[in-house]
């Protein structure tokens, strides 16, 4: 590489629970530079989540990343050509791929899901994530058997 890799942004973190992960998940959840929506988006989401699973002891943010943490994939498949054949390789995922996967899909699943408002659509994925069902659950599985039967490639890994 010729130029040398760009200094690492930091977050700051967010103004109600002093966390930089929701930083982060809002940033993604953020659309046309509208940051102070997506707050209010989140936030409602986790009031929400609180009302819905009222049997646990835990807090609304706990629920939120345990429920990223079951939504998050280890491995993934990376296509590599050997040979004029083309392989699906399974590969580790660096840390910061694995929250970024996580996020993205959490945020993809929500939107695709019907109902009124974006807090509400939010809401129900993560109560299903944290229940290890939904849409989002179900793509990491999928992954997950995807590299398991692609798992004789592995030795073409680079």
């Amino acid at each position: 590489m010729r130029k040398s890799k760009p200094k690492k942004r930091h977050l700051l973190p967010d103004p109600k629970f002093n966390n930089t992960l929701v930083t982060r998940f809002v940033n993604d959840l953020m659309v046309d530079g509208k940051k102070s929506v997506a707050y209010t988006i989140f936030y409602d989401s986790l009031e929400l989540v609180q009302k819905r699973v009222k049997d646990t002891e835990l807090s609304a943010l706990e629920i939120w990343k345990k429920a990223l943490e079951n939504i998050t994939p280890s491995v993934e498949v990376k296509s590599r050509r050997v040979g004029g054949a083309t392989f699906q390789v399974p590969m580790e995922i660096r840390p910061e791929r694995k929250v970024s996967i996580s996020i993205k899909n959490m945020i993809l699943f929500a939107r695709k899901r019907s109902g009124k408002s974006m807090s509400d659509k939010l809401a129900a994925e993560i109560v299903a994530a944290f229940n290890e069902e939904g849409g989002a659950f179900k793509k990491k599985e999928d992954t997950h058997r995807m590299a398991e039967a692609n798992r004789a490639f592995a030795h073409f890994r680079f």
